[in-house]
């Protein structure tokens, strides 16, 4: 039995059932928060699928519009056509992992039950213990939700492949933190519960920013002088726009990953202290 002191001590029956004693003796508690993710999600099969599906539909749509205006303006962004469907393919890849419609986290549903109050007294990092989580849920989405609709992208379209294996690392070491950058807004996103009791106006606003300045409707090149310096500068721009210009070689390797590194670190810090804030302002709305 887990005491109410050991560090793998979750609220989820699941959770107590996959982090036993005797394996956080031999596995980081971390590591195997990412296993639970992974394994957690990987329950739902038949929803990552029908996403997939549906990420691939309006992913085929978002490809003939791409290239009716690549047609019409040929290197449109410093993209030819192939650019542009495969820009359109990845993007729609990343909509699972990086859940760039919003949410992915439990946090606002457990301020208001009143869980959080025992999330927050566990002798183990709120912060961490749910970024752990969720880079197992991304890692699975992205298997099971995005390698769909870039396979029938190249399978309609011909989308562009990197070139050589030094490509596809620094396109998937810019995936993985883009990962932690999504998960580094949303995670800000969901302790504004704890002030304004209700996320919905709060989650749109984010839908609307993430899906206007990440790149996933368009990239983020096309838009003009002051706004698209402004688009490329801003956070989003790091979970979408410069992990997919990485895939393409578009863009400038060690300057990128810094950038997002950069973005990474000032919203998990920006976490750390909302998560040392909300310990002296929990309000708990159910109970």
């Amino acid at each position: 039995m887990l005491s109410q002191r050991h560090p793998c001590a979750g609220t989820d029956t699941a959770c107590h059932r996959v982090l036993t004693p005797w394996r956080c003796k031999t596995i980081p508690l971390y590591a195997l928060l990412v296993r639970y993710g992974f394994r957690k999600h990987a329950t739902y099969v038949g929803a990552a699928l029908a996403g997939a599906f549906t990420n691939s539909v309006f992913g085929i749509l978002r490809a003939y519009i791409l290239i009716a205006l690549w047609q019409a303006r040929p290197g449109l962004a410093g993209y030819d056509v192939a650019d542009a469907v495969t820009f359109c393919f990845i993007t729609q890849a990343f909509i699972g992992p990086m859940q760039l419609f919003g949410g992915g986290l439990g946090i606002p549903e457990r301020i208001r039950s009143g869980d959080i109050a025992l999330d927050l007294v566990r002798p183990a990092s709120l912060q961490l213990w749910t970024l752990a989580e969720d880079l197992g849920r991304g890692a699975y989405l992205f298997l099971v939700r995005g390698i769909p609709p870039m396979l029938i992208g190249a399978a309609l379209f011909g989308i562009v492949f990197p070139t050589g294996p030094g490509r596809w690392l620094t396109f998937l070491a810019g995936f993985a933190i883009a990962l932690v950058i999504s998960f580094g807004w949303r995670y800000l996103v969901a302790l504004s519960v704890c002030w304004l009791l209700d996320d919905r106006g709060v989650a749109v606003l984010s839908m609307v920013l993430t899906t206007f300045f990440s790149g996933m409707m368009l990239p983020l090149h096309i838009f003009p002088g002051w706004l698209g310096d402004l688009a490329k500068a801003l956070p989003w721009a790091a979970m979408v726009q410069l992990p997919t210009d990485l895939y393409l070689g578009k863009a400038p390797v060690l300057d990128t990953l810094a950038f997002q590194a950069f973005w990474a670190v000032v919203l998990l810090g920006l976490g750390t202290l909302g998560t040392r804030a909300i310990r002296h302002k929990v309000v708990i709305q159910g109970g």
